[in-house]
């Protein structure tokens, strides 16, 4: 009788979690070893919150929980662990392995600071920088954390703007980009914005070892409402940028653009139906590299669209309602929705009715 070969994705996915339970550490890190996973923040209907790691097929393999909302997971492939950042303006962080061999571990703001709920780690692993709030000088700066250390702070340095959000760590390893979203919060007022009038982001790039300035630009005046938040590296190494408009919800201004090193930022002219659907809000942006391609997302306008980074024109646009979370997977994105949908790349839907998914998702492997 001849032996049909299993693969691997099919697995996981009539496994499910008790798989999870049933395996030994090896099989398990195997398992790990040889897919991408996905890592996300999520609300229980019971009102819970935790953050959670899915398999190619979307099922939840591994869960803990959080004190309250979370907002973005970062990874460290040198220690295989993965931080979760407090939505703002949270005070906590939670260090976590994705098989929960090692007990998780919580990282606390220190006075005077909160979290913006991004954060990305050194190439060899042992620091972690995170974006925050000096909320009394209504100052931007990156907080430094001993990864080796029990992720003691060990010190900061500006973004030279106010209200920084997502930062990534740029190919040369030693440049960290910032999204400074320009607008004055206070943990005294909640959420609240204190200065829509005057607001005035940035996208800046700062040396993470010295913290010196090496490049700021602003969009031009009579865009100041455009809030800078959500970023991405495509394959030629350029960066994309999402943002979300704080000026008149009549307005139409263009949403996602484009940054490279020594050059001024650049908007991506969009259809206007393609803009209108996204109503002045990008909650996230992630490139494919291997495919070429840039999806946003607008959970506020039920919309993922999938951009050509190269020539900028329009491969797809979707209507799923809440979606916001999204990734590569495969030549397409996973996404997931408020609704409690996963949507693998090849277009496959599953929803695990009792989650509701955060607004980020982090892609771990293959060989993480």
């Amino acid at each position: 009788m001849k032996t049909r070969l299993i693969d691997r994705r099919d697995f996981l996915r009539a496994a499910g979690i008790g798989f999870a339970a049933a395996v030994t550490p090896s099989a398990w890190a195997n398992t790990l070893a040889a897919d991408a996973v996905f890592a996300t923040a999520f609300v229980k209907r019971d009102g819970s919150f935790g953050a959670a790691v899915l398999s190619e097929a979307g099922k939840v393999l591994h869960a803990i929980d959080l004190p309250d909302r979370g907002h973005d997971v970062t990874f460290d492939p040198i220690s295989k662990r993965s931080v979760v950042f407090a939505r703002q303006p949270g005070t906590f962080a939670v260090v976590f392995d994705h098989a929960g061999r090692d007990a998780s571990q919580t990282i606390a703001s220190i006075a005077g600071r909160h979290f913006f709920g991004h954060g990305v780690f050194s190439p060899d692993g042992a620091l972690l920088y995170a974006t925050e709030n000096d909320f009394d000088n209504a100052a931007g700066v990156v907080g430094v954390y001993d990864a080796r250390a029990k992720f003691n702070r060990v010190g900061e340095f500006p973004t030279y703007g106010m209200g920084p959000h997502e930062l990534l760590l740029l190919g040369d390893g030693k440049t960290i980009a910032v999204a400074n979203g320009g607008i004055e919060t206070h943990p005294d007022y909640g959420r609240a914005e204190l200065n829509i009038a005057t607001m005035k982001p940035s996208y800046v790039l700062v040396d993470r070892v010295t913290g010196d300035l090496i490049e700021k630009h602003e969009l031009p005046a009579a865009l100041h409402q455009l809030s800078i938040r959500h970023m991405d590296i495509d394959q030629t190494g350029t960066v994309w940028f999402g943002c979300q408009y704080r000026g008149s919800g009549t307005d139409r201004p263009l949403l996602v653009g484009r940054a490279a090193r020594g050059k001024e930022l650049a908007l991506l002219d969009m259809p206007r139906d393609v803009l209108s659907g996204f109503r002045n809000y990008i909650g996230s942006v992630a490139a494919n590299p291997g495919a070429g391609t840039v999806a946003v997302s607008s959970p506020e306008g039920n919309s993922l669209v999938v951009i050509d980074a190269g020539s900028g024109r329009i491969v797809s646009s979707s209507a799923l309602v809440e979606v916001c979370g999204v990734a590569p997977d495969g030549a397409g994105f996973m996404a997931t929705t408020g609704a409690g949908e996963i949507i693998e790349g090849g277009g496959a839907t599953r929803t695990e009715p009792d989650y509701v998914w955060d607004n980020h998702m982090l892609r771990i492997g293959p060989a993480a």
